[in-house]
């Protein structure tokens, strides 16, 4: 796991030792094991190295091939490296060095951009072919690691994070309106587009190349892989199913143990962390396990349930773990804001510092550790999101479902208010184009609720996941700690895609009868009907914990905030947003804003998301 950058000058002039030094070292947390640059010319390529396989300087990067046409700089693990190799070996390549980096790159000098069909892992990338003067950047099948690039006036970059690029001095940090109402339609991003104007992140499953000769290049992108739910035209017995999910998960895991230094994982009690840790378990023992908990002496209601520590340390008893475990205070969140800030760069799904301090704690034992990130997306564990747009008119009406739902900030009849000092930017943004438009390459004519049911879960990998990703990869390299995430092993995915919906929401006719117009708390009668989600995940899990977590409801890693806010913390936020010199209110209306933080600080209404977002995009303008 490391960081990655460069350069190039289309204009062909000579790119500055110390400008890429300045792009790498801006991005030295993400690698502090080693640091490398070359350069030719108007292009250049910088590297910081996290070492995980082959500690030995064998490893060093940018990696150049053995017969000097082409030169890497990469990011992330392919865990089939050893597969690929052997095949590569067979076909005549030799190899310096123990790493996965050598097999890709002598991967992709033998199959090009196809060699990224037969990577099985988490990667960004850069390989400069020097007999073609072309430039091919990567990122994996699902957006696990984090790919930016900047095209603009001559001048290409591209980073592992917005801050190498903008190191630049010829680049000017400007505000991108049109992303920050998106953000604050979706508190996420769903397009390319970045809070830094002319920054972009190359979508998941896509690559991109550059020709680098031509003074007037841009960067074409191309996609390769995409995710596809649809239900079997044959389907098998639900107990093979189960079977071979079983021998899946079991594979997912085993293949992410490979690692010449310590790893861990985490265990927040839940059933997907708790799997995984079982499994790793057999292979290491004493595996080193790390729990966030919350200090709940403040809260109420649904947030006394958000401490799952008790049920971790149950099970790290059981899997015989070496467990560690922190607990928040309302102080952390306001401790952490400028740094976390700062890694993120730009806020995305949720609130995220309960993920800062955790990567913080596992990184003081491990500089590996395991996430039960992707379990809920692929295997249907937010029910009560799907329950909304389950029977529809027609694909249009299920778009409007789904879309008011997924508002999670500000609701459209808000948006001119609050977005007033900016609206003449903005005005012509249609936030349900942009969600309408996830669906581009999609059916528009479904007939069951199964379809409609396999399209909100692709939805959610393609947007609500990837956001996930994004701030697991930026708050875990912010303490050199690599993530690795075994749901998202190539071949479980495929499983997932094609595991029928029964499997997944077996009470779906429950589900249907249920009248979304009826008035009363539909959510609530939803779980007392159906208390689903994840059935297949959940039969098997049996295999692997016990049947109290197996059998649990959903609970995500959320802190206390609506007391906290509203409590502990109202002096944070008042000094924030109540401040007279905010620079949020260059953007926002400041009286409009002020009055939805108010509602939640009176207890009229939880706006925790908001003003989490809040303070955070005015941390992030302060430090611009």
């Amino acid at each position: 796991m490391c960081g990655i950058a460069g350069i190039v000058n289309l204009d062909g002039q000579a790119v500055s030792p110390e400008t890429l030094r300045r792009m790498t070292n801006a991005i030295a947390h993400r690698g502090p094991d080693g640091e490398g640059q070359w350069i030719e010319g108007g292009v250049g390529v910088g590297h910081r190295r996290l070492a995980i396989i082959d500690l030995s300087p064998a490893g060093h990067q940018p990696m150049v091939s053995a017969d000097h046409r082409f030169v890497l700089t990469y990011n992330g693990e392919i865990y089939n490296f050893r597969e690929l190799r052997a095949e590569l070996e067979a076909k005549g390549y030799w190899f310096r060095s123990q790493t996965d980096s050598e097999v890709l790159l002598n991967a992709f000098a033998e199959w090009g951009t196809e060699a990224l069909d037969r990577f099985n892992g988490m990667f960004a990338f850069a390989i400069y072919d020097r007999r073609e003067k072309r430039l091919t950047l990567a990122r994996d099948r699902y957006g696990i690691k984090p790919l930016y690039v900047y095209n603009q006036g001559g001048l290409f970059a591209f980073g592992s994070e917005q801050k190498a690029i903008l190191t630049d001095r010829r680049i000017e940090r400007r505000v991108d309106h049109k992303a920050l109402l998106e953000y604050f339609t979706f508190q996420n991003i769903f397009t390319d587009r970045t809070l830094v104007e002319g920054i972009q992140l190359l979508p998941p499953g896509h690559f991109a190349t550059l020709d680098c000769s031509r003074k007037d290049a841009q960067l074409k992108v191309t996609q390769y892989w995409d995710f596809d739910f649809s239900e079997p035209d044959k389907p098998a017995s639900d107990a093979e199913y189960r079977e071979e999910l079983d021998r899946l998960f079991r594979q997912a895991v085993t293949r992410q143990l490979v690692s010449d230094v310590e790893l861990g994982s985490y265990l927040s009690g839940g059933m997907d962390s708790g799997s995984i840790t079982a499994v790793a378990a057999q292979s290491f023992p004493y595996l080193k396990t790390f729990t966030c908990g919350f200090d709940l002496s403040s809260a109420s209601g649904i947030e006394l349930g958000f401490d799952e520590r008790t049920k971790a340390e149950a099970m790290s008893y059981h899997f015989k773990t070496e467990h560690y475990e922190m607990v928040l205070k309302a102080g952390d969140m306001e401790r952490a804001m400028g740094k976390i800030a700062r890694h993120l760069e730009e806020p995305r799904v949720g609130q995220s510092y309960p993920n800062f301090y955790a990567a913080q704690l596992a990184s003081k034992f491990v500089k590996v550790v395991l996430s039960g990130a992707g379990g809920d997306e692929l295997f249907g564990g937010y029910p009560w999101r799907y329950y909304r747009a389950v029977v529809n008119d027609d694909f249009e009406d299920y778009i409007d479902k789904y879309y008011l739902f997924w508002q999670r900030l500000i609701p459209n009849n808000d948006i001119k208010k609050i977005f007033a000092p900016v609206w003449g930017d903005v005005k012509d943004v249609s936030t349900r184009d942009i969600f309408r438009n996830v669906f581009k390459h999609h059916d528009d004519r479904l007939a069951t609720p199964e379809r409609y049911i396999n399209h909100s879960l692709y939805f959610e990998c393609k947007t609500f996941l990837h956001g996930l990703l994004v701030v697991e990869d930026k708050l875990s390299m912010a303490h050199s700690l690599e993530t690795r995430v075994p749901f998202l092993d190539n071949d479980l995915v495929d499983f997932a895609m094609r595991c029928p919906v029964h499997l997944k929401l077996n009470n779906l006719k429950e589900v249907v009868r249920i009248n979304e117009n009826e008035p009363g708390n539909k959510q609530g009668k939803f779980f007392q009907k159906t208390k689903d989600g994840k059935q297949v995940l959940r039969d098997t899990m049996k295999n692997f914990i016990p049947d109290d977590v197996t059998q649990a409801e959903k609970k995500g890693f959320s802190a206390p905030d609506a007391s906290w806010f509203k409590g502990e913390s109202i002096d944070f936020v008042k000094s924030a947003l109540f401040n007279k010199n905010a620079r949020i209110y260059d953007l926002l209306d400041r009286n409009a804003v002020q009055g939805l933080v108010t509602e939640h600080l009176d207890g009229v209404q939880n706006r925790r998301l908001l003003i989490w977002s809040l303070l955070n995009v005015e941390q992030w303008l302060a430090d611009g």
